[in-house]
């Protein structure tokens, strides 16, 4: 059985929930309006195992520390202790999506170059697509190459509010 303590956040652009483990490492964000796509995917990532979710208050201090990039302290979650499942490559592009700058975008493209991958843009763009831990692995980071916002799983208005709210703060 794995025990993972589920715990809810108002930002500015919707509730997000935030799934930890005992350890104090998250494993999952997403938006309140995808909490079926959450059980899904945390199935998916851990096949065979029996999960349940215990409803927590600010486990391990995680959503205090989330709600305070929210509020301006953009590098508060730099250091935030996550734990996923996932491919070893899906890991090693999430590992490199926090190494992109808060305020700055960068393409798929060059995420894959910055991996030794230069070849993989499609994988890449796939395995940004899967990051189960939005905002703390910030894949609303990666644009198109022509600079234009392009697929985000909490949807292109959330990763615009994202990069602004980034961008505004970071002045």
């Amino acid at each position: 059985m794995l025990t993972l303590f589920i715990d809810r956040l108002t930002t500015p652009i919707g509730d997000m929930l935030i799934l930890s483990d005992g350890e104090g490492a998250i494993r999952a964000t997403f938006w309140t309006d995808q909490e079926e796509e959450l059980r899904r995917t945390i199935q998916r990532y851990y096949p065979g195992r029996v999960i349940e979710f215990e409803p927590a208050a600010d486990p391990h201090g995680l959503t205090s520390t989330i709600r305070a990039y929210f509020d301006g302290n953009l590098h508060a979650i730099d250091t935030l202790p996550v734990e996923t499942a996932g491919t070893q490559f899906q890991r090693e592009v999430w590992r490199a999506l926090r190494l992109i700058p808060c305020g700055s975008t960068i393409s798929y493209a060059e995420l894959a170059r910055r991996i030794g991958r230069p070849a993989a843009v499609r994988a890449v763009g796939l395995a940004n697509g899967a990051n189960p831990v939005g905002v703390v692995v910030p894949c609303h980071r990666v644009i198109g190459a022509n600079g234009s916002l392009t697929g985000y799983g909490g949807g292109i208005e959330r990763k615009r509010w994202l990069l602004d709210h980034e961008r505004q703060m970071r002045m």
